[in-house]
């Protein structure tokens, strides 16, 4: 039996079958829902990990602050906390990234759930089928790997 891509290549330029093109969108909307899931873990993780990150930030200032007033300390590891700190701040970039995959991900998946859904099945009761485009460019982050002041979002 073969493969639903096998089976899409070998028919290109003809139409699918019925069963085969709603099993093809099936498919493409567990992905899509999937990576919907993904994006509420992704978010919650995020929104997580940037409150404890800016509460250690603020709690490490004021010791800081606190720790100014006594010269023969040397203030060296916790400044050296604080770069820590603000380097995990910045990793936290990942999820812009990532929620900007998954974004253009999730069009793409539509455009093809709608295409299938027109050619397979033909325009709906009102006329033409509505497809949703794909989007224009093909990736929208360039970036593969997180260094500070090198995350390029749009």
């Amino acid at each position: 039996m073969p493969t639903t891509e096998s089976h899409v290549a070998a028919t290109a330029g003809t139409p699918l079958p019925l069963m085969a093109a709603a099993d093809l969108q099936d498919h493409l909307m567990v992905a899509s829902n999937d990576l919907e899931r993904l994006q509420r873990l992704l978010d919650d993780a995020s929104q997580t990990l940037s409150s404890h990150f800016y509460g250690a930030s603020s709690q490490l200032n004021e010791t800081l602050r606190t720790l100014a007033v006594l010269p023969d300390i040397d203030h060296g590891a916790l400044h050296s906390a604080m770069q820590s700190l603000a380097e995990a701040i910045t990793a936290l970039q990942f999820h812009d990234m990532a929620t900007q995959l998954i974004c253009h991900t999730q069009k793409r998946l539509r455009s093809c759930v709608d295409r299938i859904a027109r050619d397979a099945m033909g325009d709906d009761d009102d006329g033409a089928a509505i497809v949703e485009d794909s989007p224009v460019r093909p990736n929208p982050v360039t970036q593969d790997e997180m260094d500070a002041g090198s995350i390029e979002l749009f």
